[in-house]
């Protein structure tokens, strides 16, 4: 019986070949699963997703341990790879090369170190490491990814554009040096037009994955992004964003009107084109069932 081949090695191939996949993002195993079940490729454990769920902060919120635990549920949950958010990697190079060894142990296939300071922040208050410091920990994680399991997938995931002041070609300085002076797997600039992306897509060898935050703009077509050359498609709100919305619409319609918002509901729900999501059938129930057959007296 051959071998099943490990996830970070599929998702290495996944980084490295000439299609596009989908990174669909979000916080918990059932979002994955989702994803999972109706074919996407990879599942993205989003930070800020998860400090939401975990701790009811918007972002910061989780430590090293929260994240591994997290991303724990979510990999024994699909057989699918889970790429994982690292933020800042939790303190210096030496945390960062602790916390590689800690998400490859738990299962997980992949993860961006982002070269903030500690702990992120957005708008005017952020602020980025030296390059000399983003270049220590991006060897720290190479490192230790070496150890365990060369086909990890680390990515050098860029945010000084979002630095006040800061111009493209700051960014380009940036990943060219980490892409260069570590070999980095993956690079994201993580720059905000889509005319900057495709000029970073251009000049930085080897996979480059946009990242394009939500609401800043209109996102590029995947067909865009195939031809822009990109390494995937990156959504880390994708299997939150539509629920966060709809549970608020929902839960304010039951405020204003009472039962008759579920009896509303499960109507427009029973003529989905797609099928009424439910529990049993999207985790699959007929798993327990053949088990308890199988087992139990």
């Amino acid at each position: 019986m051959p071998e099943k081949q490990r996830m970070t090695t599929r998702l290495k191939e996944l980084f490295e070949r000439p299609e596009i996949f989908v990174l669909a993002g979000g916080m918990n195993p059932m979002g994955a699963k989702m994803a999972e079940v109706l074919g996407f490729e990879a599942f993205y454990m989003s930070g800020g997703n998860t400090s939401a769920q975990l701790m009811g902060l918007t972002e910061g919120g989780t430590s090293m341990r929260d994240m591994v635990d997290n991303a724990r549920r979510i990999v024994n949950t699909i057989d699918i790879p889970a790429f994982v958010d690292m933020d800042t990697g939790y303190g210096d190079a030496i945390q960062v090369y602790e916390t590689v060894k800690e998400y490859i142990r738990a299962g997980i296939a992949g993860t961006h170190l982002e070269d903030q300071t500690y702990p992120p922040k957005s708008g005017p208050r952020r602020r980025c490491v030296s390059i000399e410091e983003m270049v220590g920990k991006l060897r720290a994680a190479m490192d230790a990814k070496m150890e365990l399991d060369p086909d990890f997938v680390i990515v050098a995931r860029c945010d000084y554009a979002g630095v006040p002041g800061a111009t493209f070609e700051d960014v380009m300085e940036r990943c060219l040096a980490y892409k260069s002076q570590t070999n980095v797997d993956v690079v994201c600039p993580a720059v905000a037009s889509w005319e900057d992306n495709q000029e970073a897509i251009r000049r930085i060898p080897g996979p480059v994955l946009p990242l394009f935050t939500h609401g800043s703009q209109t996102h590029p077509t995947l067909e865009e992004l195939q031809q822009a050359g990109a390494a995937a498609a990156w959504y880390p709100g994708l299997t939150t964003m539509a629920g966060l919305q709809a549970s608020w619409d929902f839960l304010s319609d039951f405020q204003d009107r009472g039962t008759p918002a579920i009896d509303d509901f499960l109507a427009t729900a029973a003529q989905s084109r797609w099928g009424i999501a439910s529990n049993g059938g999207i985790l699959g129930a007929e798993r327990i069932r053949e088990m308890e057959d199988k087992y139990l007296p």
